[in-house]
């Protein structure tokens, strides 16, 4: 059966909390996000407005990702290295491929590349290195 692309929020939305859904069990990114998120609907939400933002430039997202995960960071004790951004390409690209199909899912996946690259050197600049 041929899957659909990405072509709502209500596609992204489904994405982003069966992404979450397998981040929280993971080994590696679940204690990072388990112990920083309190609220998952409101993350869920935040994450889905982020990616509708990014895909499709919609302006649902108005927040500051780069200093976001700088702040994480230093909630965890700059333990946060270049496997963590694996691990979630990992789990992003699995779970795109596992959904969806087409040029929205390969954007979402290009993005999701170059997003982790650039916020792992943000992060990596920001502790003075």
């Amino acid at each position: 059966m041929q899957k659909q692309d990405l072509q709502s929020r209500g596609d992204i939305e489904l994405l982003v909390r069966t992404f979450y859904g397998k981040v929280r069990q993971h080994p590696d990114l679940g204690p990072i996000f388990n112990g920083i998120v309190d609220d998952w609907e409101s993350h869920i939400q935040t994450i889905t407005n982020f990616w509708q933002s990014n895909l499709w430039h919609t302006k649902t997202y108005r927040d500051n990702p780069i200093q976001k995960h700088i702040t994480v960071d230093q909630q965890v004790n700059h333990q946060i290295d270049q496997a963590h951004f694996g691990h979630w390409l990992q789990l992003w690209f699995e779970t795109t491929d596992d959904l969806y199909e087409g040029q929205n899912a390969h954007l979402a996946k290009q993005r999701a590349r170059n997003m982790a690259h650039m916020l792992f050197m943000r992060i990596y600049e920001a502790r003075g290195n």
